[in-house]
């Protein structure tokens, strides 16, 4: 039946779709209007975000209708499909539409993988529509009203990925009979669109009284409101993807507008009598003067034509703006947090069977939290099979990182070596024995967000014997009295640490590096949280006696210089004891010449002596030890391979190139 009125019209298209319905990027711009538009109609539509934390735009949806999944993660992918068996999916997940996106890696994994993912297994379950928001960036440099079969001539990597898409889609849809299409979608704007775009940016510096800086006056577009987009979108799940299944279609107006011819309209509405500075922005690589659709086969085969005009849509848009929009628009953009991300750095020595425990106690942690997050295990070449159980779960879960070692650098080596790769705003180091409950990382999260840079775990008890309960307690005391900066009590290397905090630590020129001293010496606002350490939940302690006393040894000499103080004392003490004695000696021969002349005075002397001398030599000699290993300058660790997002880094470049990658990541 053919509907007139274009609401009705996009209602009973609604309607018409087979449930349930999923929208992939619900968290983006066009998803989250198209979730809204289904919303109102019926309740069996599902939006799908990969972000731990919800999205701005979905804040005011209800839980229910909202699941996490991410498109690079086959399993869980047919996990979902298989659970809620979508019927109807629109796949508007995407990366590189925006100049700040520009991980080519990232771009090809979500564009082309990530919808392969999602094909496969809704094809393995059957579905009667997929509709994917392709983009008018596939024509390139073919951009003035290009119809949908002529020639493809990409500029970007982003259109790359997307004209891969289409060629996939039209595989499926020819060749298998897959109900699937692939709308090419122009200049979409409208409510909930990112601040920083080019429209909101105008609404805003509009209702300033002004403009912001513009690219060139002659760069055009073909603008297109979100409602008729949507109204696009359904129709080609209901119709389109019967009469052309694995096709693609222009969604445009068919109108050129020029950035100068945008500018005025906004300078109507908002009566401004300037102009704004042009050329103040730089254009983005794939801007064009000749940019805008032919609309002409979507027309015939849908009988759909964008019917809102650009003024009328940008005044909707400045009424949502003033209205739903500043509120949300305070938690957005350039106004917006960035979602908080925790990296968890796990040491790990013959922790294969504590491994999967450490992992599942964390991932609960974290989704109760509902924070961002990844975990780091790095294994310091462990001789049992810690290697397997780590590559198992770095394959089962993309946040997951693993870390192998050459050999054995200890604990330390290993904190920095995960500290270096984490992208976290904080990250959190853990022992791999469970003797570091992760049920306590909440409480460290608590006190960063009120401020606190360093969040370190005070053990307030341990399950160990009476004995070494009271030699930890009295070191920790011993070792608080001699350093020369204030040291924690009863605090391991448990801890959150603020990402400024941890740049300054991995800085830090020192090879042999005790982290819970250096910790406390960068400073910053520090607190403890008390907690009882468990015993060791699988295998036995590495630690012994004479490994405790090697770590006392090590932060004594690393934090203190009380040894050498306490020699320079003992100097003194014994030259004037001996300066005594030989005046005693004096006074004796002369006063009592007849006094025995023994040999037992001498031995105990020479022996004392002798004791002193050795005890200096080998306190001084811990100190040129560590003078020698700083002087050698040798690295504090060598990675031999990283399993990282399904990748296995084994070679020194390709180990290099991450690295690298994530460096730039952290700073962009």
């Amino acid at each position: 039946m053919f509907i007139t009125n274009p609401d009705k019209r996009l209602e009973a298209g609604i309607i018409e779709l087979e449930g349930p319905i999923v929208v992939f990027g619900a968290g983006g711009f066009i998803g989250a209007n198209l979730m809204r538009a289904i919303l109102k109609i019926r309740q069996d539509c599902y939006g799908v975000t990969h972000q731990d934390s919800l999205p701005w735009r979905m804040k005011d949806l209800p839980l229910k209708n909202i699941v996490r999944a991410d498109l690079n993660d086959p399993s869980t992918v047919s996990s979902i499909i298989d659970q809620y068996g979508f019927r109807t999916i629109f796949n508007l997940a995407a990366y590189g539409g925006y100049s700040k996106q520009n991980e080519v890696d990232l771009i090809y994994r979500t564009n082309v993988l990530g919808a392969v993912n999602l094909l496969e297994a809704a094809l393995r379950r059957g579905f009667s529509a997929y509709v994917h928001t392709g983009s008018s960036s596939e024509y390139g440099l073919n951009s003035a009203a290009p119809k949908e079969n002529d020639r493809l001539m990409p500029n970007s990597h982003y259109a790359v990925s997307k004209i891969a898409n289409a060629f996939l889609l039209q595989y499926l849809g020819g060749v298998k009979s897959a109900p699937v299409i692939n709308l090419r979608l122009y200049s979409v704007y409208g409510p909930f669109e990112e601040p920083d775009r080019l429209i909101p940016r105008l609404i805003e510096y509009g209702m300033r009284g002004t403009f912001p800086l513009m690219v060139e006056p002659e760069i055009s577009r073909d603008f297109v409101y979100v409602d008729d987009a949507i109204e696009a979108m359904v129709l080609a799940a209901t119709t389109g993807v019967k009469k052309m299944p694995g096709g693609s279609i222009n969604i445009a107006t068919g109108k050129k507008t020029k950035i100068r011819e945008i500018v005025q309209t906004i300078g109507e509405i908002f009566e401004l009598k300037m102009e704004p500075v042009w050329g103040g922005m730089q254009n983005r690589s794939w801007d064009l003067k000749e940019w805008y659709g032919d609309p002409s086969l979507t027309k015939q085969l849908l009988g759909w034509e964008a019917r809102t005009s650009l003024k009328e849509g940008l005044l909707k848009t400045l009424d949502w703006t003033r209205g739903q929009g500043a509120a949300l628009f305070a938690q957005a953009g350039a106004l917006l947090p960035a979602p908080k991300k925790i990296s968890a750095v796990i040491a790990c020595y013959r922790d294969g069977q504590a491994i999967p425990v450490m992992y599942d106690r964390l991932t609960k942690v974290f989704a109760q939290m509902k924070v961002d997050h990844e975990i780091i295990f790095v294994n310091d070449g462990s001789p049992d099979n810690s290697n397997e159980v780590l590559q198992n779960i770095t394959l089962k879960d993309r946040r997951v990182i693993a870390i192998e070692h050459s050999r054995n650098f200890g604990s330390q080596s290993s904190f920095l070596s995960g500290m270096e790769i984490a992208s976290g705003d904080a990250v959190v180091l853990l022992d791999g024995d469970l003797q570091d409950p992760p049920e306590i990382i909440p409480e460290f999260y608590k006190k960063w967000l009120e401020g606190y840079e360093v969040v370190y775990g005070r053990r307030v008890k341990r399950e160990a014997t009476k004995l070494l309960n009271a030699c930890y307690k009295t070191f920790y005391k011993i070792f608080r009295g001699m350093a020369y900066i204030p040291m924690p009590l009863d605090a391991g290397d448990f801890s959150l640490i603020d990402r400024k905090v941890v740049n300054e630590l991995i800085a830090l020129p020192e090879t042999d590096q005790f982290l819970r001293g250096l910790r406390a010496w960068v400073g910053f606002k520090q607190t403890g949280v008390d907690y009882e350490r468990p015993e060791r939940l699988f295998g036995a302690t590495t630690n012994n006696w004479r490994k405790n006393i090697w770590w006392a040894k090590k932060a004594i000499f690393s934090f203190s210089f009380v040894p050498l103080e306490i020699l320079s004392y003992f100097s003194v003490v014994l030259t004037g004891i001996s300066f005594l004695a030989l005046m005693g000696q004096i006074i004796a021969r002369i006063f009592m010449p007849s006094i025995p002349q023994g040999i037992t005075t001498v031995i105990v002397l020479i022996l004392f002596f002798g004791g002193i001398q050795m005890l200096s030599i080998s306190v001084i000699g811990e100190y040129l030890m560590k003078i020698f290993e700083e002087a050698k300058k040798r690295p504090k660790f060598i990675r031999k391979a990283i399993w990282c997002e399904g990748q296995h880094y084994r070679t020194a470049e390709k180990i290099k190139e991450l690295l690298r990658g994530k460096e730039r990541w952290m700073k962009g």
